[in-house]
């Protein structure tokens, strides 16, 4: 796909090629102002403002997450430009909740200065697609409470979750439970 006179190549991660150094030119970093909160089950707007940004043991965890949703049968996907990774996702393999309708999207994230060019969106697709591949009816995204973050989903979308992962809100207690219908 070719934007901005540029090229992006979208593909599968393959488990050999994760390792911290496809990260060097990957910039994850968020100044966060505002976020989402529940409270008494009534969504707001709070000011709450922290920076958010990965050093080298982010992503060492990260790189084993990445490869540990492969080799269980997940999916990761990326976005490179000039060979660079500029943007990744990953989805994990089996479905879950009640109705076993559910399949998880446990990462999606732009390199700082490549987010407004729909690197976002293609990944998200990308996923949403291999999703749907593999039986799922819905996408489940434990999503960053930022307002940014979740203007990007509901655009995208995705709506609050009718069922919550436990697992994810344990984790991730400030983070927003979402769905995608597949």
């Amino acid at each position: 796909m070719k934007q901005n006179d540029e090229t992006i190549e979208y593909r599968r991660l393959r488990p050999e090629e994760i390792d911290p150094a496809l990260f060097d030119a990957f910039e994850r970093h968020q100044r966060v102002s505002r976020c989402w909160r529940k409270e008494d089950g009534v969504w707001r707007i709070r000011d709450i403002s922290f920076v958010e940004r990965w050093g080298n043991a982010e992503y060492e965890v990260l790189c084993a997450d990445l490869k540990r949703t492969i080799s269980t049968n997940g999916a990761a996907f990326g976005a490179l430009i000039d060979g660079e990774l500029k943007g990744f996702a990953a989805v994990s393999a089996g479905l879950f909740g009640k109705n076993r309708e559910y399949i998880d999207m446990p990462t999606l994230h732009v390199s700082e200065e490549s987010r407004g060019r729909g690197i976002g969106k293609a990944l998200f697709l990308l996923a949403a697609g291999w999703a749907r591949e593999q039986g799922a009816k819905k996408l489940y995204i434990s999503g960053h409470s930022a307002v940014e973050t979740q203007a990007f989903y509901r655009a995208m979308g995705c709506a609050e979750a009718a069922e919550y992962s436990a697992r994810h809100v344990a984790a991730e207690p400030c983070d927003c439970q979402l769905e995608y219908v597949l």
